[in-house]
């Protein structure tokens, strides 16, 4: 295979596994094209690999900016933004685990709160309260659990965390 058809073939996949993230696929394939890049690329590399208008191109920039997965570099003797994407991966996966939990688990856990003190107007609802009411309990409990071990993945050190984990299997 060679580098170009590999490249493409990385770049779509990695697009399509973006959406598994929820991030968008043109996202992602711009976050793939940076991470597989040999030296940092302008808005207009980017527009013409992926073949995408300016506006989608800087807005999936800046978006990956605010990710932390691409940070702008600047060329000596160009005044064009160049930008380059994170190449360690640990680095990618906890940067993108923080913003899941932060966009998706953490606003759960806030609504898990409010819908834990319900009120029942009657003996007739007491029932369903209890039912809902303990739902809500093991749910809200999954997810502390799950945000105390995103928090400890995030901000473990990578040896650490895999010498933690093989140690699961032994």
């Amino acid at each position: 295979m060679k580098i170009t058809e590999a490249k493409a073939q990385f770049i779509n996949s990695w697009g399509a596994l973006g959406s598994q993230w929820g991030i968008n696929r043109t996202m992602a394939q711009v976050h793939a094209l940076l991470l597989v890049a040999a030296k940092p690329m302008s808005t207009d590399d980017v527009m013409a690999e992926l073949n995408i208008s300016r506006g989608n191109a800087n807005m999936n920039l800046r978006e990956l900016m605010d990710w932390n997965l691409v940070d702008k570099v600047l060329v000596s003797g160009d005044r064009k933004e160049y930008f380059t994407a994170e190449k360690d991966i640990w680095k990618v996966a906890t940067a993108i685990m923080y913003q899941r939990k932060k966009r998706e688990l953490d606003p759960m856990m806030k609504v898990l709160t409010q819908l834990s003190n319900v009120e029942t107007s009657g003996a007739a609802d007491a029932e369903e309260v209890a039912a809902f009411t303990k739902a809500v309990k093991d749910i809200k409990k999954f997810t502390e659990q799950a945000d105390k071990t995103m928090d400890t993945i995030i901000k473990a050190e990578e040896n650490w965390f895999w010498s933690s984990f093989l140690k699961l299997f032994r």
